[in-house]
């Protein structure tokens, strides 16, 4: 058999082994983060948050049409796309690694015997296996996001550029860089990291194109692939974009012609001058310019994907983020500019202050006939700078940990030394090489790990080395970490392979190794400088360097090679090849897939969809749902676009309520949800109008009825305005104190109050306004709040902040996963008493009785971190209805919600201040005279304490925070089975805690 047919074979041999992994693993509906809105976006093709992903919306558009008439299929299909681009990803690894090490061992000179083969071959599964098991690319592998098909991308366009190394000297060997541009082009609708390859595929043509390379030349080639990445992200990408939007405001506001008419002369102007340029290259025999206009026509021709988001925005879908149906709003878009700016080279420190404004080019909006002037673009200038500012956000929680991290002083400024030294101890070693250790070396817990030695951390298996890393023992590890599903032992053997193989590739092809080397750069390192990411980020970020990942596993592959040439010396070249090759299938993706698959395999979770229909099943027919971040929101409207539940829910997403298009949306019907009955008129929040109301305290001595506030809010009469120092004149808030006068028989005829509580219903509702400001978000939930008149339901969901509630805390009655607004009277206050959960204790009951669902949580293989964290609030919510259904005598319905808490909920404990609300469950079985499920509680919960803080107890720095909970929790479980007459368990429990009193650093 000739060996293409072999190469090819294997090469879809790992494909298979790959997509049927990721398919079997695969989640069978949405997953947390931004796969709901992609789904739910992709299945009525709408638009995504910024800058769009619209290539990869209609792909799965054509992945979901596989479900037919099955919705609650739609979601596993376009997993199974991602399963099936990441399979890809593995074939064209594999045919990129023996490619590669094919052109280091075979010569063209010299025969193919089967030692190279069986060399070549090996080298290939084994990178390409190795990297089909990893933690990160797995992860991404099975869920409906744009990593999956990102990777496609990038492996297709490094194995093209192979592909055409290897014709290069043939006629017509440029279409391969013809093709290389148009997926780049396609790459930019899926995501951009794919274009960190240019600088790669620049070397590679440098290499081939010039017989004799030097240093300087190798250097001016990669300048040169910088420069071209430069120009396609910011020359095409934005520019192109920027300068048509320029053309349409000249046409629109100077010539008179319609909103687009600039865009279509600027599009006729760019297609005949690239038309001229490709024809003329042709006459006059250029050919390098014909390449380089070719190109451009093939990635604009790709980029041409983001067409899909102009022509649905103007159809004005349920899901239309930013709205970008014009040049501006399409540029804004495209730009991020709704997630701000972050300093790169040059920059502030934390604790620079501003000491002027430069302003910049004007922002427009479009207006009804004409584009109008929104306001200016701001630059603040600060007092001290400094290169590469890598501690710059003056967020009060940043600064403290930058202040930790680096060990600082409380009023000490940072020096440029310690800015580099937070880039490379935590830019780069915590947020970058703890994700590759993951990878390569192994895992600790999936815990987001933030610095300390319990969570997140990499780990190899080689307790030794692991106690020198960690600096802390490693002997009696607690259930949180030998329990959790991500504890992956690797003992550095992925990683040792690569290093062979990265040794051996550079020692017998320094240009090829210096190509991957540059490719494992550039989606590694070179992407930490551009992040340039804060602390305390909410989730971890590992997805971002799987294209360095990915350069890495190549030469994972070629560790068989370094291995086979080293055994050669010592036995036949063909039984080092098969030697070397099942010593690197064993030590690779064999390891890597028996430790990481239990961590992987989703397949029976469907948390996310279940957990979003129960913050719908909360709320009330027509109820208003305000949600705060991601994992609130785009679960739910992906429950609502494709699987169409509860579409009569509004859902307000209070991190873009402050947007001018997102309010203008909420004034429309969606679904089956009726418009937000808000007042404003487009122009009274339109960008750069009221965007920001401050408060000047007027000392008037009665709070303001809430309607006569909001008319003063948004008045434009001069009278109702203050001067400001520029002589404008600016809304104010005049006062902290509202209120809204109650109807009652309007809130029972809404059945807002049950006729059985209508004694309890409050004349006024008083509240103090918890902002020094009102932005537009705040101003939409007064006009909302003032002229709902109690006609539909208002929510918040159990995640939203509390200092979102604009001040309304003791108006708001949980009913499951959403607090009401109920216009009750407060009960007494008792100083000696915490604060009272209010609760609708009939709603909540039914909902979590009888209607909602618990994604499989207690027998899914694996649960994700979002899902884990989700389990405290679930227990939490259990235990809050039972202690209330106690309080009200009604001990079977509480006993009823324990029980179901104990059927649904795991038992494991995730995090570690689960044990607290575990302590509250026990105590209310007790009361319930469920002792049996009590003392089993009691009994897991002080035996998981007494293992963690065993653990804890031994380390150099121990977390006491954790310690002081432990022995907090374990005492009151003394307590409890004591009051409960326990007794030989409350003897177990004081030795138990006995016991512990000479392993803790702290007296009790």
């Amino acid at each position: 058999m000739k060996y293409n047919k072999i190469n090819n074979l294997f090469g879809w041999l790992c494909f298979v082994i790959a997509s049927v992994t990721y398919i079997l693993t695969a989640e069978p509906t949405a997953s947390f983060w931004d796969c709901g809105e992609f789904i739910g976006a992709a299945f009525k093709l709408q638009i995504v948050h910024q800058p769009g992903a619209p290539l990869f919306l209609m792909l799965q558009k054509i992945f979901s049409l596989v479900a037919g008439a099955d919705r609650t299929r739609v979601a596993f299909w376009m997993n199974v796309g991602s399963a099936l681009s990441s399979g890809a990803t593995i074939l064209f690894l594999f045919w990129t690694i023996t490619a590669l090490v094919k052109k280091v061992i075979w010569k063209s000179a010299e025969g193919l015997n089967a030692a190279k083969l069986i060399i070549i071959i090996g080298s290939g599964l084994v990178g390409a296996l190795a990297y089909a098991y990893s933690d990160t690319f797995w992860f991404s592998a099975v869920e409906s996001e744009v990593y999956a098909m990102s990777s496609l991308c990038t492996a297709i366009v490094f194995w093209a550029i192979l592909k055409w190394d290897f014709h290069a000297d043939e006629p017509g060997a440029d279409k391969w860089l013809i093709f290389i541009a148009y997926v780049m082009g396609l790459s930019i609708g899926v995501h951009l990291l794919n274009l960190l390859a240019i600088p790669a595929i620049a070397l590679v043509y440098y290499f081939r194109r010039f017989k004799n390379p030097t240093g300087k030349g190798t250097i001016l080639a990669l300048l040169t692939g910088i420069i071209v990445l430069a120009l396609i992200q910011y020359g095409i990408i934005q520019y192109m974009v920027k300068i048509a939007a320029y053309f349409d405001l000249f046409f629109v506001n100077t010539v008179g012609l319609g909103f687009g008419s600039g865009v279509f002369v600027f599009g006729i102007l760019v297609i005949g001058g690239l038309t001229y340029g490709i024809i003329y290259s042709i006459r006059k025999a250029k050919p390098t310019l014909n390449l380089a206009l070719l190109s451009i026509a093939f990635i604009l021709l790709g980029y041409s994907s983001f067409t899909m988001i102009i022509i649905r925005a103007k159809a004005n879908p349920s899901l239309n983020n930013s709205d970008p149906d014009n040049a501006f709003a399409f540029l804004s878009y495209l730009n991020r500019e709704q997630y701000g700016d972050r300093p790169l080279l040059y920059g502030q420190y934390f604790d620079s202050k501003v000491i002027d404004y430069n302003q910049g080019d004007n922002i427009y909006r479009k207006g009804d006939k004409k584009y109008e002037v929104a306001g200016k673009k701001y630059e603040a200038v600060y007092d001290r700078n400094t290169l590469l500012p890598r501690m710059y956000s003056d967020d009060p929680q940043h600064i403290a940990y930058y202040r930790e991290w680096m060990r600082m002083g409380e009023n000490e400024s940072p020096s440029f030394a310690q800015n580099l030294g937070f880039l490379f101890s935590y830019q780069t070693g915590f947020m970058y090489a703890r994700y590759f250790l993951w990878n390569f070396a192994g895992r600790q817990n999936d815990d987001q790990g933030q610095g300390n030695s319990t969570s997140g951390n990499w780990i190899s298996g080689i307790k030794p080395l692991d106690a020198w890393h960690l600096g802390s023992s490693q002997d009696n590890l607690p259930p949180s970490i030998t329990e959790n599903k991500a504890y992956n032992r690797l003992y550095f053997l992925p990683l040792i392979l690569g290093l062979l193989g990265a040794f051996w590739h550079f020692k017998r092809n320094q240009k090829d190794a210096g190509v991957v080397g540059l490719l494992f750069f550039f989606t590694g390192m070179a992407i930490v400088l551009y992040l340039n990411q804060n602390p305390l980020q909410p989730r971890e970020r590992d997805y971002a360097y799987a294209g360095s990942f990915y350069a890495f596993a190549i030469w994972i592959g070629m560790g068989v090679a370094a291995i086979a040439d080293f055994l050669s010396k010592k036995v036949t070249p063909s039984t080092a090849g098969i030697i070397a090759t099942v010593a690197g299938l064993l030590a690779a993706p064999v390891l890597m897939a028996k430790e990481e698959w239990n961590d992987h395999d989703r397949s029976t979770k469907f948390t996310t969809r279940d957990f979003a229909i129960d913050y719908l099943e909360s709320c009330a027919p027509n109820a208003i749902l305000f949600t705060y971040g991601d994992n609130d929101t785009y679960p739910l409207w992906y429950v609502q676009e494709v699987e169409n539940v509860r579409p009569d829910v509004r859902i307000v997403n209070l991190s873009l309520l402050g947007t001018d298009w997102y309010i203008r949306q909420m004034k429309d019907k969606i679904n089956e949800a009726d418009p937000l009955p808000i007042t404003m008129s487009n122009d009274k929040f339109v960008q750069g109008v009221r965007d920001v109301i401050r408060y000047y305290d007027y000392k008037f001595a009665e709070p303001i009825e809430l309607e006569n506030l909001f008319d003063v809010l948004t008045s434009d009469n001069d009278n109702d305005k203050v001067q400001m120092q520029d002589g404008s004149r600016e809304n104010i808030l005049p006062t902290k104190s509202f209120k809204i006068t109650i109807n009652p028989q309007e809130v029972l005829a809404t059945k807002t109050v049950s006729a059985a509580l209508k004694d309890s219903i409050t004349p006024v509702m008083q509240w103090t306004y918890n902002k020094a400001y009102v932005t537009k978000t705040e101003l939409a939930m007064l006009d909302i709040l003032a002229h709902n008149n109690w006609k539909r339901p208002i929510y918040f969901a159990v995640t939203v902040p509390s200092s979102n509630y604009i001040g309304l805390e003791k108006y708001l009655y949980n009913e499951g996963f959403a607090y009401r607004l109920v216009p009750l009277k407060a009960p007494a206050a008792d100083s000696t008493q915490d604060e009272p959960d209010r609760v609708n204790t009939d709603q909540m009951y039914n909902n979590i009785i009888n209607k909602f669902k618990w994604g499989n949580m207690k027998n899914a293989r694996y649960l994700d971190p979002e899902s884990t964290r989700m389990i405290a609030t679930i227990i939490k919510t259990f235990n809050t209805l039972a202690s209330k259904l106690l309080a009200e005598g009604r001990t079977e319905e509480a006993k009823k919600v324990l029980n179901k808490s104990m059927e649904v909920v795991p038992d494991q404990n995730n995090q570690f201040y689960f044990v607290l609300h575990r302590y509250y469950t026990a105590d209310l079985l007790y009361k319930v005279n469920e002792t049996a499920e009590a003392n089993k509680l009691v009994t897991y919960t002080a035996d998981y304490i007494d293992k963690e803080l065993t653990f804890l107890g031994g380390q150099s720095s121990p977390d006491m925070n954790n310690i002081q909970l432990g022995v907090s929790v374990m005492n009151e479980l003394i307590k409890i089975t004591e009051a409960n007459k326990q007794t030989a368990l409350n003897t177990q429990l004081k030795n138990k805690f006995a016991a512990l009193r000479t392993k803790l650093p702290i007296s009790f």
